[in-house]
């Protein structure tokens, strides 16, 4: 019906109407209001038969949903850390991260437990929910400081904090990251010492050390940044502390050599020679070069002129 209406329609605006059929003593007004009630009557059914099926899907998800619900309050601990473990498994850390939560709070006390809120520690992390993730593992460090597999949790942490400093947007563009304070990078260098120092014998013991070598390297480079600010601005007091902590608190990093050019350069500026000789002779006895003297900065009041 409706299509034959599209098409009488469609003829009675060249001013041909049809000489048999339901609209053979119609006008062409008459005709273009006939089809008009058509369509809205059409489209009117159809936005209510959308309208029902969308109610029909919402009560099928909410009945999957309550029903998901009675099944996990009826399972027990070992039933529910088996269907969490599937879940984690097979990527659907959403699912794997509810069913370990009504584990815990369920079943607190179990060893199903205890071993749940390890794993939800990385369903956080993969999940992408990155302080639910660091809290989760600082309060399983503090409830289970003995635990054989505290390690792991520490490692979580600083992996958390470690992958907050570039994104993929910096790394497309080649951002320069000294430039930035390094905030979550220390945090995460923190957490990867703990791992390497107190857990030597860890299986992540080994790549947190590489990853804190990446992480003093990239805390180095800040330093010296700030450092290069202050000697900018004359500041040569705050350049020589922020180059001396660089070569302290870094040892190794390739902005060292930087630093101790930069601490030679402040000191000769403030006519502090005992400290400058120093650390030219720290400079040459690393690198092999000799750093000229500076002339030292001296301020004179302003009405003496010799």
């Amino acid at each position: 019906m409706l299509a034959n209406s599209l098409y009488f329609a469609a003829f009675a605006k060249r001013g041909i109407f049809p000489k048999q059929g339901p609209f053979r003593n119609l006008k062409a007004a008459e005709l273009d209001n006939s089809t008009k009630g058509l369509l809205i009557m059409s489209w009117s059914g159809f936005a209510r038969g959308g309208v029902v099926a969308l109610c029909i899907a919402l009560v099928a998800i909410s009945g999957c949903r309550s029903n998901r619900d009675r099944t996990l309050q009826r399972q027990g601990p070992e039933a529910l850390y088996q269907q969490a473990s599937r879940s984690l498994r097979s990527y659907d850390f959403n699912t794997a991260i509810k069913t370990y939560e009504a584990l815990t709070a369920r079943f607190p006390f179990t060893n199903e437990a205890r071993q749940a809120r390890l794993d939800l520690i990385y369903a956080y992390y993969r999940a992408g929910e990155s302080e639910s993730a660091i809290d989760a593992a600082d309060q399983f460090i503090r409830e289970n400081p003995t635990h054989p597999r505290v390690d792991y949790a520490w490692y979580i942490k600083g992996l958390v904090d470690f992958e907050r400093s570039p994104n993929a947007i910096e790394h497309l563009f080649r951002v320069d990251l000294s430039q930035r304070p390094p905030s979550t990078a220390r945090k995460a260098f923190s957490a990867f010492r703990t791992v390497v120092e107190q857990y030597p014998k860890s299986e992540y013991a080994h790549d947190s050390l590489q990853r804190m070598i990446y992480l003093r390297d990239r805390l180095a480079d800040y330093e010296v940044h700030v450092a290069r600010y202050y000697m900018k601005r004359g500041a040569y007091v705050a350049a020589a502390q922020r180059a001396k902590g660089c070569v302290d608190n870094f040892d190794g990093a390739p902005a060292v050599k930087d630093a101790l050019k930069m601490m030679i350069e402040a000191y000769d500026r403030l006519n502090l020679k005992p400290l400058a000789d120093k650390a030219r002779e720290v400079y040459q006895l690393n690198y092999g070069t000799v750093i000229a003297q500076e002339q030292a900065d001296i301020k004179k009041p302003w009405w003496k002129l010799w």
